[in-house]
């Protein structure tokens, strides 16, 4: 079998014209790799009702997903708090027009069963399968029998109430859990790579991880994945080992550009929410920001990277990219690469993380355990 090199892009938002160049900065990263794996944060479509229980995305532009074909995005995680923003059918819009792209995908569909096929992707010999789920509510976005939405895993509330954004989640349900545990394990014995896509922890704050999401992952990891990649935060966060297996516990704004967090707008509701999460997380974003509005540290991202050698041994490392204004993000490079290893080094450590050896090799770090 020959080596595979895989790419983990975080939160992809593409709801402004031309995507092609707000992904373009840092295409030659995710058409280099073997296979790019994203997440898709909102559903594409020009139809749909809002869904309540949330602050909702507005829809994107469908055509807008073609740039990911055009950027070399082979599969997509679709599990999270807003895929279903725009009802059954913006997921629907979605999965067609992923599927006329050759995209493949996991994570949401018409019920939790549909939602719940793994995608597959072939390539060098091998197969690589993919399972997502969304951590962090609202539940109403939960896909059940006869509801559309995404899969997920229940993390229950301190304060005792739904899972939901912003809720202090703190406790995975075991039920929930052993679903994942088992879907992972029956996905295993069909992949000879098995990743993990969970949309979870705390968004806009630094370096914080959430009391259940290394247990979370480590349990993933046991029950028999290869990698497990983590999203939600729209910040970076650390890289761990499980196992001698890559967690990737954020990687912070794949490529996220909207109007939909800029408090002038005319959706009271999104407009109210831009200006809470200010208080809430206690940042003020950098005007020039006006399409990724988000904490000042977010500039720093990363795409998460793993080589799978003939032989099945992963090397993982990630390539730093940086958001420059208006909030397009670009492969970091010289010095500026190195300002954001160090950043992503420096919150590992203050997330409770193991150190982690780090050796630049010329389009990535690589990373060891000390």
């Amino acid at each position: 079998m020959a080596t595979l090199d895989l790419a983990f892009l975080g939160d992809i938002i593409l709801d402004v014209p031309d995507p092609d160049h707000w992904i373009g900065g840092i295409a030659p990263a995710t058409r280099a790799a073997d296979v790019t794996i994203g997440h898709l944060e909102v559903p594409h479509t020009n139809r749909g009702q809002e869904l309540e229980g949330d602050v909702p995305a507005p829809g994107a532009n469908p055509d807008h997903l073609d740039a990911l074909a055009r950027a070399g995005i082979d599969a997509v995680s679709m599990a999270g708090n807003h895929i279903a923003d725009c009802g059954a059918i913006g997921i629907a819009d979605t999965r067609e027009r992923l599927d006329r792209l050759g995209i493949a995908y996991n994570g949401a569909g018409a019920s939790l069963a549909e939602a719940s096929v793994p995608a597959f992707i072939e390539r060098g010999g091998r197969r690589i399968a993919l399972l997502s789920y969304n951590c962090v509510g609202p539940e109403i976005s939960w896909a059940s029998d006869t509801r559309a939405g995404s899969t997920y895993v229940a993390v229950r509330a301190v304060d005792g109430g739904p899972s939901r954004p912003q809720a202090e989640l703190d406790e995975i349900d075991p039920a929930s859990l052993a679903a994942m545990q088992a879907a992972i394990a029956e996905a295993r014995a069909q992949a000879d790579i098995l990743v993990v896509a969970l949309h979870k922890g705390i968004t806009h704050r630094p370096a914080a991880l959430a009391p259940y999401e290394r247990p979370l992952a480590f349990a993933a990891i046991d029950a028999g994945a290869d990698i497990v990649v983590g999203h939600h935060a729209h910040i970076a966060r650390g890289i761990e080992f499980h196992r001698g297996r890559p967690i990737f516990h954020g990687l912070g704004n794949g490529v996220v550009v909207t109007h939909a967090l800029s408090p002038a707008q005319d959706h009271p509701a999104r407009a109210e929410w831009a200006e809470r999460r200010k208080r809430m997380f206690g940042f003020e974003p950098d005007p020039a920001y006006t399409l990724a509005p988000f904490h000042p540290e977010a500039v720093n991202g990363l795409i998460g990277r793993v080589r799978v050698a003939e032989d099945g041994t992963l090397e993982a490392g990630f390539t730093p990219i940086w958001s420059e204004p208006p909030g397009r993000p670009i492969l970091a490079t010289g010095a500026l690469a190195q300002d954001v290893g160090a950043y992503v080094d420096a919150i590992g450590i203050k997330a409770g993380l193991a150190p982690l050896t780090m050796r630049w090799a010329g389009d990535r770090f690589l990373l060891g355990q000390r």
